[in-house]
């Protein structure tokens, strides 16, 4: 999209004009692991909020967000926000996923900016974990827990900042709204879609920030790029049913279910789906050439001058990352077959989870997945209809200008480059709702290194209190006073 190219301009226009707004005097040239020697007060008090939140859980159906925006909401109010400022809210028919919603008064000037964060995280199994998942541990440089990454970290930082503004008298132009939301991961009941149906007026904004962006390290552990998240793909579950009429183990039969669903899934796995770039991927991959290795550089550029180049793919390939950011992916993520061990199996299931391009439809990967199957006793359905999302928009240009200026600032001077995630986030359904939202963050890692929904996720210190300064300046830069300038 013409739109986004013109971002990536004013990006580079941006980079000389804006004036640094107090940072500390040494730039921070390499987030790696480790702790500072001494928190600051305010880091301190980040640190705090982050560990009762992750020890909080809140893992759907067994846990509770509720409780952990009750935990929140205690520190606005103990910090002097007005109760009418602070809404738990949620359906009434789902008292353990309420979601809470604070305002920090600015002076009108100019629409709010919405800072979204979920407290919702992936469930973790104590025995799975070499330790207790929700008890947030420190070790060598990572903090470790369920949500660290995904997404407690966010909500933590933009709590504490919140809460640092306030103490610290500050007045921006323009309100801001911190909403905490559930059942982001998964669930009935999505925090961001009901407070759309419900409750616009309490998070209606120009634009949000949002997880989703990010900053990535190179293979060196030095800082490669910063992405604003600006596009992401969708998420449909498809699951895979064979059914048999079954029988006695000592007779096996040619159509066993088991195996029709292993062959099924097999075929799947060997199925590569087609190129599919967008308005959102093409500049990436024209901009991160610029600072990859140069095997992967001029793979990127290939492939945006000929979206057909199948060498130029099978290298990009290679890399976990951009492998899923060139197309549909879709992978088997549980399994389960068979009633007794001396019996043939009369049913056997499985869930392809598809991350879709936004470019495509699950009804058109659904049906390429019957077409790769072909087998009429495995049935394939979908969980939903196709989603319909918002075209990528131009990136704010105060936020772009604000995040290129910091990043220049903090991080060696990286490019800023919008980007389209390969998970899904709460951003599509603000999109749809109007309300442009970014994902951003300053918190930098080394690919795959989080864990993120998986056993012992992790976060580097470093880079959550990296993120911390990062978004507490940012905001501070997009929403005044006289945004742009310098702030004493």
């Amino acid at each position: 999209m013409r739109t986004l190219s013109l971002a990536f301009a004013a990006a580079s226009l941006a980079a000389t004009a804006l004036p640094v707004i107090g940072l500390a005097a040494q730039p921070l040239m390499r987030p790696a692991p480790g702790a500072p020697a001494s928190l600051t007060p305010a880091q301190a008090a980040a640190r705090a909020i982050y560990k009762e939140m992750v020890e909080i859980n809140t893992a759907d159906s067994v846990g509770s967000v509720t409780k952990a925006a009750e935990a929140v909401a205690a520190r606005f109010r103990a910090a002097g926000f007005p109760a009418n400022d602070i809404h738990l809210v949620g359906p009434a028919s789902a008292p353990a996923k309420q979601n809470l919603i604070v305002r920090y008064r600015g002076k009108g000037r100019g629409r709010p900016i919405l800072l979204l964060a979920h407290l919702d995280v992936v469930q973790a199994r104590r025995s799975d974990w070499a330790h207790d998942p929700f008890l947030m541990r420190e070790e060598n440089g990572y903090f470790l827990g369920r949500g660290v990454a995904d997404d407690k970290s966010m909500a933590a930082i933009l709590t504490a900042n919140l809460l640092r503004y306030k103490q610290e008298g500050w007045v921006p132009e323009r309100d801001l709204i911190l909403a905490l939301t559930a059942d982001e991961e998964g669930g009935n009941d999505n925090g961001v879609s009901w407070l759309i149906a419900n409750h616009r007026e309490l998070i209606d904004a120009e634009y949000a920030i949002n997880e989703g962006g990010g900053g990535t390290l190179g293979p060196d552990d030095q800082p490669l790029f910063h992405s604003i998240q600006a596009a992401e793909k969708v998420y449909e579950d498809f699951p895979l049913t064979v059914r048999n009429t079954g029988g006695h183990s000592s007779v096996p039969r040619k159509d066993n279910a088991i195996y029709a669903l292993a062959a099924a899934l097999g075929r799947i796995q060997v199925y590569t789906f087609p190129v599919e770039l967008n308005d959102v991927t093409r500049p990436f991959f024209e901009q991160t050439a610029k600072v990859e290795m140069p095997s992967l550089a001029a793979a990127m550029r290939a492939i945006v001058a000929n979206p057909s180049d199948t060498v130029a793919a099978r290298m990009l390939s290679t890399d976990p990352r951009y492998a899923s950011m060139l197309r549909t992916t879709c992978v088997a993520t549980m399994l389960s077959g068979g009633h007794a061990p001396n019996a043939l199996p009369q049913l056997a299931t499985a869930n392809v989870n598809c991350r879709i391009a936004p470019t495509s439809k699950a009804s058109q990967v659904k049906a390429a997945l019957e077409r790769v199957v072909n087998d009429s006793t495995v049935q394939i359905t979908g969980t939903r209809a196709d989603r319909t999302d918002g075209a990528p928009a131009a990136i704010n240009p105060g936020l772009l200008r604000a995040t290129t200026e910091l990043t220049k600032t903090m991080f060696n001077g990286v490019p800023v480059i919008p980007t389209m995630s390969t998970g899904a986030t709460d951003g599509y359904r603000l999109r749809n709702a109007g309300i442009p939202t970014y994902g951003v963050s300053g918190i930098f890692s080394a690919p795959g290194e989080t864990n993120a929904h998986g056993r012992d996720e992790k976060l580097r210190i470093r880079s959550f209190y990296d993120g911390l300064d990062f978004l507490y300046q940012l905001v501070k830069q997009v929403a005044g006073p006289n945004a742009g300038k310098p702030i004493s």
